[in-house]
């Protein structure tokens, strides 16, 4: 779009020059810092399809095999630090760039090598805030070149070179003349080039047809990395630049498809439907032609076939209209994603099209497809690579999606640009709900001053600039099935130019809904939105009376670093109120992008790591997966939370469950069940021995009984045991094999036993031996001798461990409070409070310690066993706050108990006293830990509020498995709900190791693990352990993974924790629910054994 009087001829050499003064810089506004100017010359926004020469290759939906060339590549390259330096005329026809730079076609150039590297910021812009001018010395240009050969059967077709994605702007030459200029990084823009082309031999003399030259075509391009639209691109990402999507070359016929407009309308009982095909014809119709529809099941059987014929006109541009009559078809969901192609048969080429018949509306004030009631699932993605950036190749968005699937997401944001054209045609054949948004966010503007929302979202100056975002968005992507609802876009305020994008996307397509986050008065959208709400505030809105519109909560769960906490919660609230859509977790992936150090260690560097200033750090690294678009522990939690099915509860041999599909039945699932019990070898026992029966024909969102022909007894009635119920898929589908999970539950059938007291206890044989080796000592042999702890005195530690003459301790068992701070905890108010309040700083002060038989004997040798009792006060420096403790050591035979109790603060709090400590254990080194096992919850990490993903069972790993190496070092790899763990050494193996004298295993001379130590927790909820080779201070003063395996140590720190806070969303988002919160108000009383 041009304003009048700005329109530049195509074929034109050269910019036109301005008359007027005998100097002037620049000569004329330059295009991409003129808000008069969105586009010269490009052709009208259209649906994403190809043509083919026939229908065979049509069905096969296959590109390659389509009338048109893809561009991409190698291309010469050449970075200037401004549009106004470096070779300017590189565009004239003869321009010889073989010493240029080659760089990848879709690509970056940051990413590259080129330039002064990746810039991330949130929302502040990197540049000078003054609309619509950017700076003319700092915005590079990337100028490109590549040639190319048009074959000879494109003769007669009209020539189309599309971009799929350009950032920011561009200008496009070819064979040294002007095409056009276009901007809107994300959006498409499309030439005709036909007058400019080569094509075949025609334009060779005859001595250029057998060389190199004959044929060649020369496209130049030269790219800016900053136009008057960044200003409405600023989207909590890495300012990249470049052709970072495909370049085609398309062969149209010269009387041509220019779009079409399908509207599958079911009818209103969802049953049968009229298929409704809008096209609009380019060309000069000679004589009449017939142009037919043709609809082609998923068998490649024709479903229906209407033909119609265009006379000769004199008209260039014609519209026929389709109405088809569709009996009871299959319905697209995102459950069942039947496809079907719509072949449009035209003289000279066939354009397919995949369909699915399907409705959405509000109705009632719920959402609905089909008539069901719809739950979001979803995440929010942007499109990033870990080496590219935004260039994301096809198979790397494939699997992305595929790992949504497999993780239970159905929806997806396209936060906040329209994506690749390919993700809509993975969504439409895997099966995804799609919130389709604009290319806009101006969130930047909040930090400069006076109404954010003048500056261009309610400027009627930019109106034309959002009327062509929102025109580009439903253009192209209007015939998708998986696309349910139009955004706006995203964090622009809201001003007048909304107003108008709703009123537009009405008019080119009322079959969908609007959402807008930022029209709180839903005064041009179809729903609420909010991000971040609080469940309570969401519990709210779902019991309100009389709602007319239904809520979407397009961010929630922000997922930075160790967490998200808390998904639960949203999960339940969106299931029990008809009122709430679901929602978009914040966000799919981190962006990291890979770098090294200077020694060439490589790492996923974050804002800052490319000397970006300013840079909002990692906050960029806020994802379910890591950078490399791994699954992290808070993507298999959220899976875990939005599982299909949900089991409620057992009552004799009766399993209730929920369906929570949207529409399947649970027919296509098997049920599997086992007994998982304390003391069996894995959590694996029995868990595809036996099949139960699920009823036919489970209506979504309604309960159901699966029946247990006979209940199975736990193996040992004394110990904690559990049903456990797989859910898997019977047969295959497009996304994963047979036999794949989606669901499990388990069911508790006998509990935990607690933790003896030891003077309930018969009295084990001999007596315990207890020496003073100083006034700062004390130490206790065991009866059988085999063990002694070593108390410090005047520091009120457990500071040794000797087994069999081998030290295990590295460091005393030493009571902590405090944690490495998570993301969450560090953008949220604990961890300011933590620091404020110096908890990171307590130290144990002993007041006196006291020991004495735990029989009425006073002999030294005792052999009911030993009690020492310390009376201390744990408390920062500075401050005067303080927590009085009483830790009781008993021990006994070979064990020690533990007896830890703190008495509640006094009602008047000192100056800076925490409200919440971060956890309440114990924290001690031991050495030669070479694995850990444990009974809990497991194999993964797991927190109060990021749990129910981890099931119970017995487990093994190393310490290194145990540990997760987040992109930003913090708090992790805890394990919860431990009933024990013990840790497993081999013994000789250096300082700490275990006894001596072990059997090795047979034939191979290498030592078996032996148990160093073990400490139980009874039957304590919530008890937790972690076990790494890292120090908290470390992975508090670290920033990157580097630092901190630099920092690695070579024994063990144990962390044992009767209690620990949870996790929250406290980073951008509620801080940690007040259930998961580890009260500092309170007193307590908790014991351990340690044998």
């Amino acid at each position: 779009m041009a304003r009048p009087g700005t329109t530049r001829s195509l074929g034109s050499p050269s910019p036109p020059s301005r008359t007027g003064p005998l100097g002037q810089f620049p000569d004329s506004t330059p295009d991409w810092n003129n808000l008069q100017v969105l586009h010269r010359n490009t052709l009208l926004p259209r649906s994403d399809f190809f043509v083919y020469g026939n229908a065979e290759d049509a069905l096969a939906y296959d590109p390659a095999k389509a009338k048109c060339l893809c561009l991409s590549g190698q291309w010469k390259f050449r970075l200037s630090p401004s549009p106004f330096e470096g070779p300017r005329d590189f565009w004239i026809a003869g321009f010889n760039a073989s010493t240029w730079d080659d760089i990848a076609v879709p690509g970056m150039w940051q990413c590259q090598g080129f330039g002064r590297g990746p810039h991330y910021t949130n929302y502040r812009y990197p540049f000078p805030v003054d609309p619509p001018h950017v700076s003319y010395s700092h915005n590079e240009c990337g100028r490109h070149i590549t040639s190319f050969h048009i074959p000879n059967h494109y003769v007669g077709h009209q020539l189309r070179l599309r971009f799929e994605g350009v950032d920011s702007a561009f200008t496009v030459w070819l064979n040294g003349l002007y095409v056009g200029y276009s901007q809107g990084s994300r959006n498409p823009s499309e030439f005709d080039i036909t007058a400019l082309a080569r094509v075949g031999d025609n334009e060779c003399n005859e001595t250029d047809k057998d060389t190199d030259k004959a044929n060649v075509n020369i496209l130049a391009v030269e790219v800016y990395q900053r136009c008057d639209g960044s200003y409405i691109e600023d989207q909590d990402q890495w300012w990249l630049s470049g052709i970072f999507r495909h370049v085609y070359l398309h062969a149209f016929p010269e009387c041509h498809l220019e779009d079409l407009h399908i509207q599958p309308l079911l009818d209103d009982d969802y049953v049968d439907a009229t298929l409704v095909v809008d096209l609009t014809m380019t060309g000069t119709i000679a004589e009449t032609i017939p142009i037919s529809v043709e609809l082609v099941d998923a068998h490649g059987q024709c479903i229906s076939l209407e033909i119609k014929y265009l006379d000769p006109s004199d008209t260039t541009t014609t519209h026929s209209h389709f109405k088809l009559r569709i009996v009871d078809p299959h319905k697209w969901t995102a459950e069942s994603p039947y496809l079907y192609t719509l072949l449009v048969n035209i003289p000279g080429g066939v354009v397919p099209q995949r369909i699915g018949f399907r409705r959405v509306e509000i109705r009632d004030s719920v959402f609905r497809v089909n008539g069901n009631p719809v739950k979001l699932r979803g995440v929010n993605r942007h499109e990033h690579h870990p080496d590219a950036g935004r260039a994301v190749p096809y198979e790397f968005t494939e699997q992305d999606l595929l790992l949504m699937k497999r993780h239970n997401i159905n929806a997806i944001r396209t936060s906040h640009y329209i994506q690749d054209p390919s993700l809509c045609d993975l969504a439409d054949e895997l099966g995804f709900w799609v919130l389709d948004e604009c290319d806009l966010e101006c969130h930047g503007f909040v930090s400069v001053g006076g109404d954010p929302a003048k500056f261009t979202s309610d400027n009627p100056d930019w109106e034309p600039s959002y009327l062509d975002r929102a025109r580009q968005m439903v253009a192209r992507d209007k015939n998708h099935p998986s696309v349910l609802i139009w955004s706006l876009g995203n964090e622009s305020f809201y001003g007048r130019n909304h107003k108008a994008m709703h009123d537009l996307i009405q008019t080119l397509d009322p079959t969908r809904p609007v959402h807008y986050e930022g029209d709180w008065q839903t005064e041009s959208v179809d729903m609420h939105s909010r991000m971040y709400l609080p469940v309570d505030g969401l519990l709210d809105f779902g019991r309100q009376k009389g709602a007319k519109l239904p809520l979407v909560l397009c961010e929630f769960a922000h997922a930075m670093g160790n967490g998200p906490g808390g998904v639960k919660e949203y999960i339940e609230a969106f299931y029990e109120y008809p009122l709430l859509m679901g929602g978009f977790v914040w966000e799919w992936a981190n962006h990291g992008l890979r770098t090294k150090t200077p020694d060439g260690e490589e790492y996923m560097g974050y804002g800052g790591d490319f000397n970006d200033e300013p840079n909002d750090k990692n906050f960029v690294m806020d994802g379910l997966c890591f950078s490399d678009h791994t699954p992290s522990p808070g993507l298999v939690e959220y899976a875990k939370a939005i599982e299909p099915v949900q089991t409620l509860g057992l009552e004799a041999n009766e399993v209730t469950i929920v369906n929570r599909y949207d529409f399947l039945t649970l027919d296509h699932l098997t049920c599997t069940y086992g007994i998982v019990a304390e003391g069996e070898d894995d959590a694996k026992t029995d868990m595809t021995q036996t099949n139960l029966e699920i009823p036919k024909g489970i209506k979504p969102h309604t309960k159901a009984v699966l029946r247990l022909p006979n209940l199975p007894s736990p193996p040992h009635k004394e110990r904690e045991s559990y049903l456990h119920l797989r859910f898997t898929l019977s047969q295959p589908t497009n996304w994963a094999l047979a036999g794949r999970q989606v669901a499990w539950a388990q069911l508790q059938l006998s509990k935990p036993a607690p933790l003896p007291k030891p003077l309930l206890c018969p009295p084990p044989p001999g007596a315990v031996s207890i020496t003073q080796d100083s006034p700062s000592t004390l130490s206790v042999t065991s009866a059988s001798g085999s063990t002694t702890w070593g108390f410090n005195l005047p520091l009120g530690t457990l500071a040794s461990l000797t087994r069999h003459g081998h030290q295990l301790l590295t460091a005393p068992f030493t009571i902590d409070l405090y944690r490495a701070l998570t993301d969450n905890d560090r953008g949220g108010r604990f961890g300011k409070e933590w620091h404020q309040s110096r908890l990171h700083q307590t130290e144990t002060h002993v007041q006196d310690v006291k020991w004495s038989s735990s029989s009425s004997s006073s002999s030294s040798t005792q052999r009911h066993g030993l009690h020492i009792q310390i009376r201390s006060k744990i408390a920062p420096p500075a401050l005067s706050w303080a927590v009085d403790l009483v830790t009781t050591y008993h021990v006994r035979g070979d064990e020690l108990h533990i007896a830890l109790e703190a008495e509640p603060p006094p009602h008047a709090s000192p100056l800076h006293s925490p409200t919440t400590f971060a956890r309440i254990g114990f924290t001690a080194g031991v050495g030669g830990v070479a694995k850990v096992r444990w009974w809990g919850r497991g194999p993964g990490e797991s927190y109060r509020d990021k749990k129910m993903s981890q099931a119970f069972g017995t487990w093994e790993r190393s310490v290194d498995e145990l540990f997760v190496d987040y992109e930003f070092p913090q708090e992790g790899g805890n394990r919860t709900d431990v009933r024990w763990v013990e840790f497993l050494g081999r013994p000789c193996g250096g300082h700490g190791c275990g006894p001596c004298g072990a059997a090795g295993n047979q034939g191979t001379g290498t030592p078996q693990l032996q148990r160093l130590l073990r400490a139980r927790f009874g039957d304590l909820e919530g008890a937790s352990f972690s076990a790494s080779h890292y120090a908290t201070a470390d992975l508090d003063a670290c920033e990157h993974p580097y630092e901190l395996h630099g920092r690695r140590r070579n024994d063990t720190l144990v962390r044992l924790d009767w209690a620990h806070h949870g996790l929250g969303t406290g980073s951008c988002g509620p801080d940690t629910l007040p259930e998961y919160q580890l009260r500092a108000d309170k007193g307590f009383t908790f014991a351990l054994l340690l044998d």
